[in-house]
């Protein structure tokens, strides 16, 4: 049986394989390759499933070298040649006659959709960040807030102080609290809370 079949050739025929040509179209071709037994090396040789397998990655990596997947689409004897010349037999039982392109198939835009994949990506980023500033934008201004009645509070323990020192006499309080009533009504007339007026010093 094994001297009959190193003389018939066999034809096996390759699952679909799914590959990307360089434009990022992906293809879907299936492969019929005619092999012949080499008796030499029919016992510890490598089976059909390594031949598959090998054929496999071999139309993988040629349609994936493709510069556009019309290329393989326009040319599959050049790529089943391409795969052809590799080899793929060595150290198998089988002796590799032909490779030949049965069918092939227009699959998905890979390289589109990875684009709108990192398009997302990127603007998932972008809406992060902008939040991130955002938060940081309201935590600046609480803190310059913080900051403005911290400084606010000072001006009466200043004034107490400089008033006793004698440093402040009496018209400058009395400018002073004229000032400070006309920011608290400006504030009101603005919608700012207003602040209730300070009991006059006795």
């Amino acid at each position: 049986a094994a001297v009959k079949m190193s003389v018939i050739p066999k034809v096996i025929e390759t699952p679909r394989i799914a590959a990307v040509a360089k434009d990022g179209i992906q293809l879907i071709a299936v492969s019929r390759v005619t092999v012949r037994t080499n008796i030499d090396r029919l016992v510890g040789g490598a089976g059909e499933e390594t031949v598959i397998a090998r054929v496999g990655e071999g139309m993988v990596s040629t349609i994936g070298s493709a510069r556009t997947h019309k290329d393989v689409l326009e040319n599959p004897d050049h790529i089943s040649k391409h795969v052809l010349s590799k080899g793929l037999d060595a150290g198998t039982a089988y002796e590799i006659l032909s490779i030949d392109i049965a069918d092939v198939d227009v699959g998905e835009n890979i390289g589109a959709k990875l684009q709108i994949d990192q398009a997302n990506a990127d603007k998932q980023i972008a809406q992060a960040k902008a939040e991130e500033r955002r938060a940081m934008a309201v935590a600046l201004e609480q803190e310059m807030r913080a900051r403005v009645v911290e400084a606010e509070a000072e001006v009466p323990r200043a004034m107490a102080e400089a008033f006793r020192q004698g440093n402040l006499g009496i018209m400058d309080y009395y400018r002073m609290k004229n000032v400070q009533a006309d920011t608290t009504m400006r504030e009101s007339i603005a919608g700012a809370p207003e602040e209730p007026p300070a009991p006059p010093r006795k």
